[in-house]
């Protein structure tokens, strides 16, 4: 929510944002349960 309100004060309009959480369904480094990975917390944005 922080990278998508920086980006509507940088113009980009809030309709052309979507905002999806994945949690621990698509990590990018796999781990044992409940260790948290640094790598794993992270913003992805899609162009399209």
């Amino acid at each position: 929510q922080s990278v998508a309100a920086e980006l509507v004060r940088d113009g980009v309009p809030r309709n052309a944002i979507t905002i999806q959480g994945f949690g621990e369904t698509h990590p990018l480094v796999p781990t044992a349960k409940g260790v948290r990975e640094p790598q794993n917390r992270r913003v992805e944005i899609i162009l399209r």
